[in-house]
């Protein structure tokens, strides 16, 4: 169950280590800046839960022995997250978070390889994510495709991320406004930039060759801490 919001900033946005940039916006006819994100976290429960009687456990290995690896991303019941979905653009990358289990964190990168279309489950009856509000001529749920891309280089616990996030908010560091700690139960979650701060420190990329991304607005150049959390209500995942 996740929290209720309102809908986020939109903004077209394209592959690659950037997260944001300036778009016009042609239906005021001004010049607006909107924040565009290009890399995302999901959430899924890798042990046992039942929810209305079905099991919504689906780990990285779940994904993993799916066919081609690949599965969708269904069950998403908050508008937020759903609009995320919505946003989220063919070969965009995401981490896959861990929750709700003795060790949370991110064990893994999947990427998406179908943008976002109806939801099935919210017209199954029989799914724990049925929707009986929602009508197949103007469907209020999204679900994605993803596939697995590679475990992350060691697993990042949840702990450990906090550790940065505490101390980046007393001295005003990058990561002081994490969603993953700010909208804890938002099931999905797109990028916070960080400034300098190496992804391959907390064990996300597999090399220290990843390359320098340049910081928006800056001559200077650093590295974009993903984070995102999504508490994935799926079925299958």
């Amino acid at each position: 169950e996740e929290e209720k919001s309102t809908k986020p900033p939109a903004g077209s946005s394209k592959s690659g280590w950037k997260n944001w940039k300036k778009t016009k916006d042609s239906d005021s006819g001004g010049e607006e800046s909107k924040i565009t994100y290009c890399h995302w976290l999901l959430k899924s429960e890798p042990e046992s839960r039942l929810e209305k009687g079905v099991d919504v456990k689906f780990s990285i290995d779940d994904l993993k022995a799916q066919p081609n690896q690949t599965t969708f991303w269904d069950g998403v019941r908050n508008y937020q997250a759903r609009n995320f979905l919505r946003a989220m653009k063919l070969g965009q990358q995401a981490f896959f978070y861990h929750s709700n289990c003795k060790e949370p964190g991110i064990v893994g990168i999947v990427k998406i390889v179908k943008e976002a279309y109806p939801d099935h489950t919210q017209f199954d009856q029989k799914d724990p994510h049925y929707d009986s509000s929602s009508r197949k001529e103007n469907p209020k749920w999204s679900m994605v495709d993803v596939q697995f891309v590679r475990m992350t280089k060691r697993f990042i616990p949840l702990s450990e991320i906090k550790a940065h996030h505490l101390a980046h908010k007393a001295d005003g560091g990058p990561l002081k406004n994490m969603m993953l700690f700010t909208r804890q139960r938002l099931s999905i979650q797109p990028l916070t930039q960080g400034k300098n701060l190496p992804l391959w420190t907390l064990g996300a990329v597999p090399s220290e060759r990843q390359p320098l991304l340049r910081e928006p607005g800056s001559s200077t150049y650093g590295f974009f801490f993903l984070t995102f959390s999504t508490q994935r209500n799926l079925s299958l995942s």
